[in-house]
């Protein structure tokens, strides 16, 4: 990969949410902390710019989420916290601020991209968002982050076609259930598919509604897929589709529990695959529109995975070569995803 930007060129939004957290959860501070004090171990912030966040609007998350939604999670926040739903999505005292702080800080960093003052960026921010619909919290989320951001983009800069990528290990049916009749934001979720496995939607023949009939491009990969089943994903279905929406700006929902090491997944990705398929994004974005991509933090549940995945993420958007990658590939033989590919390719791509 070249060295193409120069210093400063890249963001990063950092809304850890410390407070929003609960004993026991795999969701927790633990996994923001580990990954603050990795970065400024290794010295690259001082590589990046560093943003504030702003809180969202309620304007902004009127956007995406109903009024209810809105209040209930403000409601129960207001009370000192609890679960927001029947599974263990959950709310703190400080809950409601932080999950707006979160949402927003992507619109900030939205901000800096379009208007010119960075080129691309990294959001780490918590509550995660790609599980929460538009009147529903589920999975961790609170407030739909890539959601917010992209309709920010949209509403303040007119855009006409946003790009949201989603590589988490579970399907983000938040996002889907939020832009499925609209042909304006290409949703891609490349994520596992078994019985059992959360949210237990993502399948291959869920395209969209209506106006967005075709917009929603789900790959629901079989468990054990690995580097070489990603980067086939990638290269003979992903880039293509992509090309043909030529998308304004690039939205990324990444998750580190695709990896093989991750404890609530069973998927077969290496840090190095992860690192390879960022560049590949980067690669689309400075193709098709003017390097302009966000990557917002969702998943992952191994802190050494997360901690490494986040270096890994900057160092690509910076233009460096460098990758780490001390766990090396999935020790065992990777699923096929041939038959899958080529189902997907005859309904998503030209003939």
């Amino acid at each position: 990969m070249n060295f193409l930007y120069g210093k400063m060129q890249t963001i990063l939004v950092l809304a850890p949410g410390l407070t929003h957290t609960r004993a026991g959860h795999p969701e927790n501070h633990t996994r923001m902390t580990a990954v603050q004090r990795s970065l400024e171990r290794s010295g690259v912030l001082a590589d990046v710019t560093a943003v504030s966040p702003q809180p969202a609007s309620i304007e902004q998350l009127r956007r995406v989420h109903t009024p209810s939604l809105i209040e209930r999670i403000r409601t129960v926040s207001r009370i000192g916290g609890g679960l927001l739903d029947h599974g263990d999505t959950y709310a703190t005292a400080d809950s409601y601020e932080l999950a707006r702080l979160a949402a927003g800080g992507c619109c900030t960093a939205v901000d800096q991209i379009m208007n010119g003052s960075a080129r691309n960026g990294l959001a780490l921010v918590r509550p995660p968002g790609h599980h929460a619909e538009s009147n529903r919290v589920s999975g961790f989320c609170l407030f739909n982050n890539a959601a917010v951001a992209a309709r920010h983009a949209q509403a303040n800069y007119g855009l006409k076609r946003v790009l949201i990528f989603d590589f988490d290990v579970h399907h983000g049916n938040g996002t889907q259930e939020i832009f499925y009749d609209d042909a304006s934001v290409l949703f891609t979720s490349v994520h596992m598919f078994a019985p059992y496995f959360y949210p237990g939607i993502g399948s291959f023949d869920e395209v969209g509604h209506g106006a967005g009939v075709g917009y929603t491009l789900n790959v629901p990969l079989p468990p054990g897929v690995g580097d070489v089943g990603y980067c086939r994903v990638m290269n003979e279905l992903v880039r293509p589709r992509v090309e043909m929406f030529q998308p304004e700006m690039i939205l990324v929902s990444v998750g580190f529990d695709a990896h093989w090491q991750d404890p609530l997944a069973s998927e077969g990705l290496s840090l190095t695959g992860y690192a390879k398929i960022a560049r590949n994004l980067i690669e689309l974005a400075d193709k098709l529109c003017n390097g302009r991509i966000l990557f917002i933090l969702e998943g992952g549940y191994h802190l050494d995975v997360l901690t490494a995945g986040v270096h890994n993420v900057i160092y690509s958007l910076l233009g460096r070569d460098e990758i780490l990658d001390s766990f090396g590939a999935m020790p065992y033989a990777e699923s096929d995803v041939t038959q899958l590919l080529h189902k997907l390719q005859n309904r998503h791509l030209p003939k």
